[in-house]
């Protein structure tokens, strides 16, 4: 969600003015959910700005219990680890789109996937990392189920769907992603 506070010595330690609470979609990336939350705060702010200024509004002091910290990203935090359940890397698609990414190699050339979706039920008997057919879906094997792709980007090329990509590199059917 977002919150209006007045700034003070610390790191977003400054008194509430106002709050507002955002529901994370099923589909919501870094990208969606970001403007989600531009689009909110500005409407936040110019609803709460006239009351501070017309004194309507007491600052109440944050509840440093609830606090949370998160470290800037870093691009290496974007890489898949196959290994990881196919729910994990699934969010980590969300959350690192657009940056840092989630990427992972094929054949030596970076492959970001874009969009994907978890089926933890599904499994293979497949190592980690590797990309097959089954009922129409292109998936990945993880170590708990399997990833689903359906947008990937190769390094210096376009984005596309999966079909798309296959209809070009057909040799990733089969493939070990990550694989050095």
């Amino acid at each position: 969600g977002s919150t209006i506070m007045r700034m003070d010595e610390g790191m977003d330690t400054g008194p509430i003015l106002a709050q507002a609470a955002l529901t994370i979609d099923p589909v919501d990336t870094g990208e969606t959910l970001t403007a989600r939350l531009s689009q909110q705060g500005a409407e936040l702010l110019t609803e709460t700005l006239p009351r501070w200024l017309a004194g309507e509004i007491s600052p109440q002091p944050q509840d440093q219990t609830l606090a949370t910290l998160c470290r800037p990203l870093r691009k290496e935090q974007g890489v898949i680890d196959w290994t990881h359940a196919a729910r994990t890397i699934s969010l980590a698609v969300r959350a690192f789109n657009p940056w840092p990414a989630a990427t992972t190699t094929w054949n030596g050339v970076s492959l970001k996937i874009l969009r994907a979706t978890a089926e933890p039920e599904l499994v293979l008997d497949q190592p980690p990392g590797v990309v097959v057919a089954t009922d129409g879906r292109v998936v990945v094997a993880t170590g708990a189920g399997v990833l689903r792709l359906e947008h990937v980007q190769l390094a210096g090329r376009s984005a596309m769907s999966i079909s798309d990509f296959l209809r070009g590199q057909p040799g990733l059917l089969g493939s070990k992603l990550g694989a050095a």
